[in-house]
């Protein structure tokens, strides 16, 4: 019992370490992309420099910048509802007998975030290439605002489809028995990576949602990271997916109206 008292105390004591850490460089990466300023677009809104390269930078040099944040900003948003599953997969484990606990929980959080980080790089990959289409194409640039909008609302509709109930069921129901969990390396790695792709899969609507808003907005940042958790951990997931939807819908729908009186 004490052994477990003292486990329990190191691993949140670890897990609060890597959110604050990576909250801190989230929140310094936005402060810092908006002392670069921001690009009027046609339609009344402005584009961020994140899509661009500054002077003297590679290509490579802007995606791995990128990449570097993307995965902080994805610790930060993740960790809150990743860190009780990762509790109990060290639970089950540990019932084997195994000790290399540590060794094999951060395996786990290794082939989880490596998704996130083949996602963002996605989605740097498709950032780039609207940032370009929308500085030649002045009528794509005018559309943004009201796709924005409509990105929105339809992430919040995805909340309520029978995809999104069963993504989220495979989250909430992950593996945490040391069966399922066997206490070998390479099964950790995979089952992290499966793990992260159900995550992705679960968030993808409230990811959407992130990009289409801005994806260095923090208080979209916050609402979406709360979205998550909450929805991950609360008893009632399917009235808190539901609320979530309504909510986003709404938001998705004000930036469609807001974008036509504008235009």
């Amino acid at each position: 019992m004490v052994s477990e008292r003292a486990s329990r105390r190191t691993f949140v004591g670890v897990s609060a370490i890597f959110f604050a850490v990576s909250a801190a460089v989230t929140v310094l990466w936005c402060a810092s992309m908006s002392t670069m300023g921001e690009m009027r677009m046609p339609g009344g809104w402005t584009m961020s420099m994140l899509w661009m390269r500054m002077p003297e930078q590679s290509w490579p040099g802007a995606a791995a910048s990128f990449l570097g944040m993307w995965v902080a900003m994805m610790v930060s948003m993740m960790l809150p509802s990743l860190a009780p599953m990762l509790w109990r997969y060290r639970q089950g484990v540990a019932m084997t007998g195994e000790t290399r606990l540590a060794r094999l929980t951060a395996l786990l959080s290794l082939g989880y975030f490596l998704v996130w980080a083949v996602l963002g790089m996605a989605v740097f990959i498709l950032g780039v290439v609207l940032a370009v289409l929308e500085v030649k194409l002045p009528v794509l640039a005018r559309a943004v605002p009201a796709a924005a909008g409509g990105v929105v609302m339809v992430a919040g509709a995805l909340q309520f489809t029978k995809w999104k109930a069963h993504q989220l069921a495979c989250c909430r129901m992950a593996p945490t028995c040391s069966s399922a969990f066997a206490p070998v390396l390479g099964v950790a790695w995979r089952q992290g990576l499966g793990l992260g792709l159900r995550c992705s899969g679960c968030c993808a609507g409230l990811t959407a949602a992130l990009l289409a808003v801005g994806v260095m907005n923090l208080p979209a940042m916050a609402v979406v990271t709360v979205a998550i958790t909450v929805e991950r951990l609360a008893p009632a997931a399917v009235q808190v997916t539901r609320a979530v939807g309504v909510i986003a819908f709404g938001a998705g729908l004000l930036l469609i109206v807001r974008a036509a009186r504008l235009g």
